[in-house]
């Protein structure tokens, strides 16, 4: 079984400001639904048996479009509700999506943050690519939007991001450093729920870099794949989103 996650609970405030009204963003489409990120991103993979999508800010009006406009992926969403995503960081729904899923048998399973945009190509790579999968891309790193990663002395992964979009820092020698195209795949399942069980309720409030650098923080080089997006998009305003047109 192949499962998606793709969180979508943020309040998206830098984004509704740029279009000057309150805005779930990953329904935001100029002419169609189609042109939506949360769309885009369903219909890259026919073969995903689960999508688990979990929202919060405009929950009610998710639902209905997902019941409205979604009807061709209906069958095989499973819709969660983050009652804290004002008050919790992206970490906890995270949480509440891999609870969701925590009796199901899955052989592989992938969680995108649901504010991107990536092309088909690149997207097929992460299912294709055995194992476990991180990403990367092509952008510069700006601690005003970037998820960044880094290899230490050891080639030991380390993920960085500042919540207040204004500096990273790295307090180690480092062999690299990466933008992170902020999607991973994840293949063993006794591994993330070992995971999951080393975090504690509060790294579970804050973001959801917690559970990412806990599962591949323990592991070497050869423990996962790199998938360097081609075309990829984080759409922290309209302004990004207009720029999807000109990629495809």
């Amino acid at each position: 079984m192949r499962i998606m996650i793709i969180t979508v609970a943020g309040v998206a405030s830098r984004f509704s400001q740029s279009i000057g009204c309150p805005c779930l963003k990953c329904l935001y489409y100029k002419n169609d639904i189609k042109e939506s990120l949360l769309y885009h991103i369903l219909s890259q993979n026919s073969e995903i048996d689960k999508y688990v999508i979990v929202g919060g800010f405009k929950f009610e009006e998710l639902e209905r479009s997902i019941h409205q406009y979604f009807s061709q992926f209906y069958d095989r969403i499973i819709l969660v509700k983050n009652e804290m995503y004002e008050k919790y960081g992206s970490g906890y729904s995270l949480y509440l999506g891999l609870n969701a899923i925590k009796d199901l048998n899955y052989d592989e399973l992938v969680f995108a943050e649901g504010d991107l945009w990536v092309d088909e190509e690149s997207f097929r790579r992460v299912w294709e690519t055995p194992g476990n999968v991180i990403t990367c891309n092509n952008e510069a790193i700006l601690a005003s939007k970037s998820v960044a990663f880094y290899y230490d002395r050891e080639y030991r992964i380390h993920y960085i991001f500042d919540t207040t979009h204004s500096l990273l820092e790295i307090r180690e020698p480092f062999q690299g450093i990466f933008n992170s195209g902020q999607i991973w795949k994840f293949s063993q399942k006794d591994c993330v729920q070992k995971a999951m069980a080393g975090l504690t309720q509060e790294e579970w409030q804050q973001t959801n870099l917690g559970f990412i650098q806990r599962y591949f923080g323990c592991l070497n080089q050869e423990g996962y794949k790199i998938v360097n997006f081609q075309k990829w998009l984080n759409c922290n305003t309209k302004f990004d989103f207009d720029k999807i047109e000109g990629m495809k």
